[in-house]
């Protein structure tokens, strides 16, 4: 019976594995054994720092509400706990946006907050989506929206996730349609 070779199985492999690590420093990048060893740590780091990330970015906008509330005189806490009873609904994301590219408007949400940790506002105007209204911001929010909207009438052009947007502005589901099909509902 004839010898089985292995030879090219094995330097596949090897090539793989080395592939992988170009770019390490010294001999994790030369040598199969210490590449390999180094591969399989690098995969740990990357598993835990996907996590690690979003607790990061957490914290970052949590620094930037807590800048923006502390110059409007109140403290971060008492911030979140009055647009929770308020019953306004916004991430934390999107409050550092508004911090950083439209103080007025944190300002007055700062209001809404301290109104609804006295208790002078409810859970109020609840539209049917669980969005609070709040005038002064909302309006300013959809000014917004419509110069963008009115700019930019060629549909064709734009990305599958501004046209899902501006659907969503105007009640049009869009779940499981193409780039195509939400053009031409956009157009109607």
């Amino acid at each position: 019976m004839a010898r089985v070779n292995n030879g090219a199985t094995t330097k596949a492999r090897h090539k793989k594995v080395l592939k992988q690590a170009k770019g390490y420093f010294g001999s994790k990048h030369r040598l199969y054994k210490s590449a390999k060893e180094q591969l399989m740590h690098s995969g740990q780091y990357a598993f835990r720092d996907r996590k690690q990330k979003k607790r990061e970015f957490r914290k970052l906008w949590i620094t930037r509400i807590n800048a923006a509330c502390r110059e409007n005189n109140i403290s971060y806490s008492r911030f979140i706990e009055g647009l929770n009873k308020a019953g306004v609904l916004v991430n934390r994301k999107m409050l550092s946006e508004v911090a950083i590219n439209d103080p007025k408007a944190f300002s007055e949400l700062v209001e809404v907050a301290k109104k609804g940790k006295e208790g002078k506002i409810k859970v109020a105007e609840v539209n049917n989506k669980n969005e609070v209204t709040v005038k002064n911001v909302k309006e300013r929010v959809e000014t917004k929206k419509t110069t963008k909207t009115e700019e930019t009438k060629d549909y064709s052009k734009m990305t599958v996730a501004a046209l899902k947007e501006i659907a969503k502005e105007r009640n049009i589901s869009t779940t499981g349609l193409k780039k195509s099909e939400i053009v031409e509902l956009l157009n109607k």
